[in-house]
């Protein structure tokens, strides 16, 4: 492993409800993301990623204010997006707010770049679909420029050009910014020709079944002469103390947030089975037991060549409660045999 381990956590502030089954609030849902940060910083996890949505079964569009609430509890977690929505936000403003947020926390911001899974912020903040591509092709060439932090010449059709412009705050050591994909080779090599590390969006299907996109992310890489970069895996999971009571506790949440979400995409509702196998040994799902979620992030980061592993731990209306017991799960006994496992590459 050419670069050090990393593991943590990513949330999108998924809307929950309590132990009696009521509905959260919002506001109470971005508090606890909040404690779960907190909790997980606590616990000596590596990173701490929050996702940006704009719609009601969402609680958090503004990640980096709920980082820059984490960066004044924590001391030590690196604290980013999962994912920041390039496409229908303004570059320099994305630059600008993670600048500042790395500075109030000592130089532990990243960003995640993507196009994200929905497309609500399109119409809510003025953009149209049709120039999807267009959006993200333009708007990352801006941003690469600016993590230079250099007066910045730009011109292209989706924003107003700059000739020559400054854009502070500085960053004391740069900006750490990363580009997140679901998968296609298009934006695999995209990420590659800006010099910028790799996230993988493993939500479904085996793993291993990516392992192409990180052969092309490293073929790329070195056909356009860019140093060997970081790999990341983002995948959905829940550990708890037995492999059943994982599978029973997410169960119901995840049923419902599949078939939620498949009503609008036009999937299928999911089967017991179909859960089952996708919680297995191949499967995407990290659910299970420390030593079953162990096992699968270790073949998972090992299978790919991967660095980081960042396990998204809500779920749906998961209860706050199951998901700071699955972090102290995954931060005190999964994540020390991973490190076992792969210390000697870890370095």
């Amino acid at each position: 492993m050419a670069h050090p381990l990393e593991l943590g956590l990513d949330t999108f502030g998924d809307g929950t409800v309590d132990v009696d089954g009521r509905r959260l609030s919002h506001a109470e849902v971005i508090r606890n993301v909040v404690e779960e940060g907190v909790l997980a910083d606590r616990l000596g996890l590596d990173v701490f990623g929050v996702g940006e949505h704009h719609r009601e079964d969402f609680a958090v569009s503004a990640p980096e204010v709920v980082l820059a609430a984490l960066a004044g509890r924590t001391e030590r977690i690196r604290l980013g997006s999962a994912v920041t929505v390039l496409s229908s936000d303004d570059p320099v403003r994305v630059f600008q707010r993670f600048a500042t947020l790395d500075a109030v926390s000592g130089g532990r911001a990243e960003v995640i770049l993507g196009r994200g899974s929905f497309t609500e912020s399109f119409p809510l903040f003025g953009y149209d679909l049709e120039d999807y591509e267009t959006l993200f092709e333009e708007k990352l060439d801006l941003f690469s420029l600016l993590l230079h932090e250099e007066a910045v010449t730009w011109a292209g059709e989706t924003r107003a050009p700059l000739s020559r412009q400054q854009v502070y705050p500085r960053t004391e050591h740069g900006l750490r910014t990363w580009v997140g994909v679901g998968g296609s080779p298009q934006s695999v090599v995209r990420a590659a020709r800006y010099g910028l590390p790799l996230v993988l969006a493993i939500i479904g299907g085996d793993p291993l079944r990516f392992e192409p996109f990180a052969d092309l992310y490293r073929r790329a890489l070195a056909e356009m002469g860019q140093p060997e970069l970081p790999l990341a895996i983002h995948s959905p999971g829940h550990v708890a103390p037995t492999d059943e009571q994982a599978l029973e506790e997410y169960w119901e949440h995840y049923r419902a947030m599949h078939a939620r979400i498949g009503a609008e995409r036009g999937w299928p509702p999911m089967t017991r089975d179909q859960f089952e196998a996708a919680a297995g040994p191949t499967g995407a799902l990290t659910v299970g037991s420390p030593a079953t979620v162990a096992a699968k992030v270790v073949r998972a980061l090992k299978g790919l060549g991967a660095s980081r592993f960042a396990m998204k731990y809500s779920a749906g209306t998961l209860p706050h409660p199951l998901m700071m017991r699955s972090i102290e799960l995954f931060a005190t006994e999964v994540a020390p045999v991973v490190r076992a496992e792969l210390g000697a590459q870890a370095a």
